[in-house]
């Protein structure tokens, strides 16, 4: 029995990156004598086992072939007769397939280092192709180690079209789908995951209403960039530079779907993208079965950012129609991811990136305002059931009002 480290763990310490999980392969050993040794199993597919202390996973080497469609689709096969060379050549890409010994020895049959030092992300071997996620998983790559100048090698770039021509992620699970994308927008440069999409023609099969924004222009004069789907990626950007949450950065992606529905006698204009980008912002919320938290915030930014941005303009009526929508008085976080998600928007412009966004505190002020309100005088007077809910309401537009005034004092 023979244990190496392999993948992540052995990548990032050679790029001198901090190392979080770590797994391992185990090379000439059987099921019985890792139970013997009071490893548990928890792999249903194929034999991967628990350290009994550490709890870290152990993988017994094992080789794979394709048997069916999707990431899903693959049988496997592990004993003791698998070498290292032949469980490392399954990986997806050379410098995920490096293993290293308990002296830190190094077996690299794939030219892994040789990557690490070009800054490329290169598959291991033809049978990349065989398994759609890997399209997602690289892309992935691509926005983790982008400001270590890591590209994609154009070779894998071209296995990677022959995939996303191939119908083949339409295989592909909502779930698996979800784990790969989410991961990508947490990532420093998550872009950069959508810009790989769309160079290898993932982009188009996974999220069309994305891609469509592409080549559609914006008036120059509110988006210096002109193009959507630019505009679209420097708001993730911002996002990211901003360290927005998963939900804030899912509803950046996504906020301008309606751009794409415009049509083109009416560029760059685009009357009521808000309202028309709803239905799409809600089938790709459900193509990838997005979080519930996710696909509220999607909704409420794509219907009322614009909102956001003239908030300073916005009548107390008006004003207050805005802060009901977020239910701001049981759930005050998701009205403060709303702000965050406009201001990312207002950044995401060309030059326009260290702009002030005034409107963010007067909303936050106007959310105090309106919260101020208090319910009990109005119940001791007498007012119940629909007659108070109007008098309360009566009260915040009253205190909104009066916050108008001191805010453009």
């Amino acid at each position: 029995m023979r244990i190496y480290k392999v993948g992540g763990a052995v990548r990032d310490r050679l790029l001198g990156k901090p190392v979080t999980d770590i797994d391992w392969v185990v090379v000439g050993a059987t099921t019985e004598e890792m139970l013997a040794k009071g490893f548990r199993p928890v792999g249903a597919d194929f034999p991967v086992f628990l350290h009994p202390k550490s709890g870290e996973e152990y993988a017994l080497a094992r080789t794979e072939r394709k048997s069916g469609r999707g990431y899903g689709g693959f049988t496997f096969h592990a004993s003791p007769e698998v070498t290292l060379e032949e469980d490392l050549i399954r990986r997806d890409l050379t410098i995920n397939a490096i293993a290293e010994d308990d002296q830190q020895n190094l077996t690299d049959p794939y030219h892994g280092q040789r990557d690490l030092e070009a800054r490329l992300l290169r598959h291991v071997s033809p049978a990349f192709a065989e398994d759609p996620l890997r399209v997602l998983r690289v892309a992935r790559f691509a926005a983790r180690y982008a400001t270590l100048g890591f590209t994609v090698a154009p070779e894998t770039l071209a296995l990677m079209r022959q995939l996303s021509e191939s119908g083949e992620l339409e295989a592909l699970t909502p779930e698996r789908s979800w784990k790969e994308i989410s991961r990508a927008l947490m990532e420093d440069q998550p872009q950069v995951f959508v810009e790989v999409l769309r160079a290898c023609g993932a982009l188009k099969v996974l999220m069309p209403e994305v891609d469509a924004l592409f080549g559609v222009p914006q008036p120059p004069a509110h988006h210096p960039e002109i193009d959507t789907g630019a505009h679209t990626l420097s708001v993730l950007q911002q996002a990211a530079l901003h360290k927005q949450p998963l939900t804030v950065r899912w509803a950046c992606l996504l906020h301008d779907l309606g751009k794409g529905l415009t049509p083109e006698e009416e560029w760059p204009r685009h009357i009521a993208h808000e309202f028309k980008g709803l239905k799409l912002i809600k089938a790709i919320n459900e193509r990838f079965k997005a979080p519930r938290d996710c696909q509220e915030l999607a909704l409420l930014v794509g219907e009322y950012h614009t909102h956001g941005h003239r908030a300073l303009d916005l009548k107390p009526s008006t004003l207050l129609e805005l802060l009901q929508s977020f239910d701001i008085y049981r759930r005050p976080q998701r009205f403060e991811e709303f702000i965050a998600a406009c201001e990312m928007d207002a950044r995401g412009r060309k030059g326009l990136e260290e702009r002030s966004y005034p409107q963010a505190n007067y909303l936050r002020g106007a959310a105090t305002a309106a919260r101020s309100v208090a319910v009990q005088p109005l119940l001791e007077k007498g007012f119940k059931g629909p007659e108070l809910g109007e008098e309360i309401k009566r009260e915040r537009l009253k205190a909104l009002k009066a916050y108008k005034e001191t805010a453009s004092i």
